[in-house]
């Protein structure tokens, strides 16, 4: 069955994903067993859905009625082409501005990211397909609509993303506390993507090996780090700051 938003039955989210529905994220109960749900698993992994598994409370909390043990969210919007974006990015005349969210999981930190990027003209936002944030309605919400008006692109690996930005001259900058250069320290004036990480871990290690650059935000309290909605902020306007001198 199916609401606005919402996808939940084993059999109708095989029949969405077979249809080409813009699936965000597939949540399927934990030790869930039988052979219709090894049939969703098989589509789910063919069609390269995004999905985790998680306790029957949290299903429930979807719906009251008989999930089967499985609920799909569909997303409200349809995700860009990186190729094709950077390609238009560029084509524009305007230096180019993407932001990287490498494996957020929360979908209001992900509104909340979505709505300053919108605010400073972000060109672009590249999500990894496996572990992101879903876009659901506490991102259009949190986002106040800005989701509606900024391209997102979801890639496999976040790694690839960066590799192809560097090919296109578009310096990577990931956000870290593992390094002594403060974004006040960084050229933000060329094409850049900027890189936020998880809010538990940070960046992935494997990433920051591959990144131009890294930065950190100056920090003179006691408290070690800030939330990622807000740390983006400063970084994304430090970008607008170096781009009006």
């Amino acid at each position: 069955m199916k609401n606005d938003n919402q996808i939940f039955g084993i059999r109708a989210i095989i029949e969405a994903i077979h249809s080409g529905a813009v699936i965000d994220k597939v949540f399927i109960q934990k030790e869930a067993q039988g052979d219709l749900m090894k049939d969703l698993m098989k589509a789910i992994k063919a069609n390269n859905v995004n999905f985790s598994y998680v306790p029957v409370e949290k299903l429930n909390r979807f719906t009251s009625l008989n999930h089967q043990g499985a609920v799909a969210t569909i997303s409200p919007i349809a995700f860009h082409d990186l190729d094709t974006l950077i390609e238009q990015t560029i084509e524009s005349g305007k230096t180019p501005l993407f932001l990287i969210l490498d494996q957020l999981s929360d979908a209001r930190n992900f509104g909340a990211i979505i709505r300053t990027a919108e605010c400073v003209g972000v060109n672009g936002i590249i999500v990894q397909k496996q572990g992101s944030a879903p876009v659901n309605g506490d991102t259009v919400k949190t986002s106040a609509g800005a989701v509606f008006n900024i391209p997102i692109c979801k890639v496999d690996h976040i790694k690839d993303a960066v590799f192809h930005l560097q090919s296109c001259d578009i310096k990577t900058v990931a956000a870290t506390e593992k390094t002594e250069n403060t974004i006040y320290d960084i050229d933000f004036k060329v094409p850049v993507a900027i890189i936020m990480g998880n809010e538990e871990r940070g960046v992935n290690p494997s990433v920051l090996k591959v990144v131009d650059e890294k930065a950190k935000l100056p920090m003179y309290g006691t408290i070690e780090s800030l939330n990622v909605s807000v740390a983006c902020g400063a970084f994304l306007y430090e970008v607008v700051r170096q781009r009006l001198l």
